[in-house]
């Protein structure tokens, strides 16, 4: 793109953010105004129905048909005053996506003509029928019953002219569909066993609640730019490009300054964000060029998982107004850095202790241990489904590379946690723990009273790191649901959680007192969890070593890594957490081979045309460009002379058909092994078969077509360029 043509976007982009809506007022003045918060709640509802669906939110209470249409009323009444015609049931189908089919606010009147209308009936429940969303064999076409639940946990927001309700998505058979269902049913799960644990050392305590805050790493790239990429197009990444001579190796993108196109972008999203209730609060430059990351302050996981969906959809959006394109990819440009999506986790009751921080005194610090040494049970024990949750075809290029955690998980504590739980494991009750009935409990080593909140360094090279005050699970990538992470670490978690208080009843039936028992169940977690604990390297050759010496899921292959959602004791975990039961997971694991096989099908077939329809043909062009040279220097040269100057023509010449032939040939038997894939009927066996036998092209053919870019004629190449990608003008 020349200068004058950024220019030119520039100046659009200024002048569209001047003419944009932005309020020029306080956030706090207009934060959730296109959301049925509590505040339009008690203007629009009555003091009962109010009461009544507070009531649902907090601690779970139905709500009957008549509170349902008294809600209804409402809403749609603050709806209508801001301008909205239409509803929405907005749901996750299993695409990573979400979904909305929208109505209009109308019925007929009995006499010819229309009123608005908007009942209980339609907002508690519909059939959008979306048969045509991955289900895994759970729902077949011609059994196009699919049902959406409003979830009021999850209050209702306007995008443009439509109402969106937050809902589930279920069969007709009850199963889920999509990734709400889940997610909320194992939040109900972790704060039963998490309260349970609890009464231990607060019996006051009713409920606890599981935060969740994300952090979203995206790329921008210039719209015409993006355009003239049918890779980018059509798979929203690069499948060919040569490294920029300059990319990430200086650092000086990083938190560096802003650019002012994108800075302009990110105020406009802001202010959509705040309308939403989206509580963002940080924005800064990430590591490769065009490269960035928003973060919100933390909010209650169902909601903190909502907004995150919805904030991939506004930020699309609010970018074309500027003239960007989005990149959710996990790797849309090789030889730079990946995106993430970090999820920083974290425990809190409703006396407002976090679970995960150290208290003033010795019992809240054995609480405090308690659940720390529980989740890293519950990794260990669940580390190869934890992996599964986060593999796929595009975060496969991210995991494992200099930015991101390898695809081995472990977990980082720290080296004060690490010696506080080494000191636990080895010390003697009578030494660590001392019952007096008025003091209460009393560990031996006097380091824990001292912990700070946030005492560890950070290490980035761990997958599931303790940050202080919560765990940060670093692995999933930018594109995807945070909802598939987050519902297998809530179960794991509330699995465990209740073998720990199985484990600390059965001592305390043998005659052990509660304390006694509390500290005998932690250090054989303690010792038992202590594979899975790693705060060295995790780029390194060592680690794989180390890690499958250490019985850790070292898995590599991603339609492999998706069996660990049917190991028996998954399967026997997600059952009795009421979270899914094996039918589910069996339609997921169907549905994830058939995302897997697709993501790399598509891939193999904008790579043959790029390298067949418009690399090969300017290769040919230049090619025969150097041979008209050589065949007009030998006009005009003899001899010795003649040889010399056509040397170098000739052998770009020789590289080229080289290449060009390699290209071509390997492009051929890429299709092949994609033939003979498409006819293995079993979704895992072709699944492996796209990942070892199709996959491994890409690559190679890239290999060629990339080096081509530095012997083709610059004018002549017919894709722009990575110095052009990514750099914001």
């Amino acid at each position: 793109m020349s200068i004058s043509r950024f220019n030119a976007v520039e100046k659009a982009s200024n002048r569209k953010a001047t003419e944009a809506c932005t309020p020029k007022r306080n956030v706090s003045e207009y934060y959730g105004e296109n959301v049925f918060n509590r505040k339009a709640m008690r203007k629009f509802l009555s003091k009962e129905t109010y009461e009544a669906l507070t009531a649902a939110i907090d601690r779970g209470v139905p709500i009957d048909r008549e509170v349902a249409n008294h809600v209804a009323a409402g809403m749609r009444m603050w709806a209508l005053g801001k301008g909205v015609t239409h509803y929405t049931h907005w749901f996750q189908p299993l695409t990573d996506g979400t979904a909305e089919k929208h109505d209009a606010f109308v019925e007929h009147d009995g006499h010819g003509g229309m009123i608005e209308e908007f009942s209980g009936k339609l907002l508690v429940q519909q059939e959008p029928d979306a048969s045509s969303f991955p289900n895994g064999g759970l729902r077949n076409t011609f059994e196009a019953r699919g049902y959406s639940a409003w979830d009021p946990s999850s209050p209702a927001f306007i995008v443009d002219d439509t109402l969106c309700i937050p809902t589930v998505f279920i069969a007709y058979t009850g199963e889920a569909l999509d990734y709400k269902t889940p997610l909320i049913r194992s939040i109900e799960a972790l704060d039963k066993a998490a309260t349970d644990v609890c009464h231990y050392f607060d019996p006051s305590t009713r409920r606890v609640t599981t935060y969740l805050g994300w952090e979203q790493e995206y790329f921008l790239v210039d719209e015409d730019l993006y355009s003239a990429r049918p890779d980018l197009s059509l798979t929203e990444r690069t499948l060919l490009g040569h490294e920029s001579a300059k990319n990430q190796q200086l650092d000086d993108h990083y938190f560096g300054a802003i650019p002012s196109r994108v800075q302009e972008f990110m105020k406009d999203l802001e202010v959509e964000c705040y309308k939403l209730g989206i509580p963002v609060k940080t924005r800064h430059n990430e590591v490769a060029p065009n490269q960035f990351e928003l973060a919100p302050i933390y909010e209650e996981c169902n909601l903190a998982n909502d907004h995150n969906q919805l904030l991939m959809s506004v930020m699309k959006r609010v970018a074309r107004h500027h003239n960007f394109r989005v990149l959710l990819h996990e790797k849309p440009f090789k030889g730079v850095n990946g995106s993430g999506k970090h999820c920083n986790w974290s425990l809190g009751t409703d006396t407002g202790v976090n679970l995960f921080s150290p208290g003033k005194d010795r019992e809240d610090n054995l609480r405090f241990i308690t659940f720390v040494v529980n989740t890293i049970m519950a990794v260990y024990r669940f580390n190869a489904l934890l992996k599964a949750t986060v593999a796929s075809a595009t975060n496969a290029h991210r995991l494992g590379a200099n930015e991101a955690p390898p695809a081995i998980i472990s977990t980082f504590l720290g080296t004060q946690i690490s010696d506080i739980l080494d000191k636990f494991e080895t010390s003697a009750i009578e030494d660590a723990i001392e019952v007096d009935d008025k003091k209460g409990l009393h560990l031996g080593f006097g380091q824990i009273p001292e912990l700070l909140l946030d005492n560890t360094d950070r290490n980035r090279t761990s997958p599931f790191a303790f940050t202080g005050n919560r765990f940060e699970f670093r692995a999933p990538g930018s594109s995807v649901n945070c909802g598939s992470a987050m519902l297998a670490l809530n179960s794991a978690v509330a699995y465990q959680l209740r073998q720990f208080t199985n484990d600390v009843e059965r001592l305390r039936s043998a005659g052990k007192s509660k304390e006694q028992a509390i500290f005998e169940v932690l250090k054989d977690y303690i010792k038992r969890s202590k594979p899975i604990r790693f705060d060295g390297n995790g780029y390194s050759d060592a680690w794989k070593e180390e890690a499958l010496r250490r019985g850790l899921d070292c898995e590599s292959s991603v339609p492999l890594q998706y069996d660990a959602y049917l190991q028996p004791e998954v399967v026997e975990m997600f059952e009795s957490a009421g979270v899914l039961n094996r039918k589910e997971l069996a339609a997921r694991n169907e549905v994830k081979w058939e995302v897997y096989i697709k993501k790399v099908q598509i891939e193999a077939r904008v790579l043959g045309d790029l390298s067949l329809n418009h690399i090969i043909p300017v290769a040919v062009r230049y090619q025969s460009v150097l041979l008209e040279n050589i065949t007009k220097l030998k006009e005009a040269f003899e001899g010795d002379e003649y040889r010399e100057m056509a040397a170098e023509p000739r052998r770009l010449s020789r590289q080229i058909s080289a290449h060009i032939c390699a290209v071509t040939k390997q492009v051929d038997e890429m299709v092949e092994a994609r033939k003979r894939a498409n006819r293995i009927a079993d979704l895992r066996e072709r699944a492996i078969a796209y990942h070892d036998t199709v996959a491994p092209y890409l690559d190679t053919i890239r290999a060629h077509i990339d080096d081509l870019e530095l012997m083709v004629d610059n004018q002549m190449w017919p894709l722009p360029k990575y110095r052009e990608l990514l750099f914001i003008r």
